[in-house]
């Protein structure tokens, strides 16, 4: 029997315990070069990305680093485990599925690189 594969949808890899909104940002150029070793690569990214901060729940004084992925369950957790190995362990690192309406970029930029990898939208 074939193997079927998930579905892609958004998830989210929340970096929690930074004390300033500056040293969540510091994350960024790290992360980066974990999912996307070449910036200078032909597209499409093998996992469409992007990047947020938002205050955490629990408290004003600590902000949340938040790396949306579109795409399978296992890759997101393949994804957070990285993430995590990266910060290390005075960060606590959670993956939860997000919403799609949130991450709207990353649901177009999947759609618009499958459809340009099968040469249907190129430019």
């Amino acid at each position: 029997m074939p193997m079927v594969e998930e579905e892609p949808r958004v998830y989210e890899i929340r970096i929690h315990g930074c004390p300033t909104s500056q040293e969540a940002l510091a994350l960024q150029v790290p992360i980066e070069r974990l999912l996307c070793p070449d910036p200078d690569h032909a597209p499409p990214c093998e996992i469409p990305w992007s990047f947020t901060l938002t205050g955490e729940e629990d408290t004003d004084a600590s902000t949340a680093f938040v790396l949306g992925v579109y795409t399978s369950s296992a890759r997101a957790t393949q994804v957070a485990d990285r993430v995590r190995a990266l910060v290390g362990e005075t960060r606590t690192v959670a993956l939860s599925e997000g919403e799609a309406g949130e991450w709207e970029e990353l649901v177009e930029q999947y759609r618009f690189e499958k459809g340009w990898a099968r040469g249907s939208g190129a430019l």
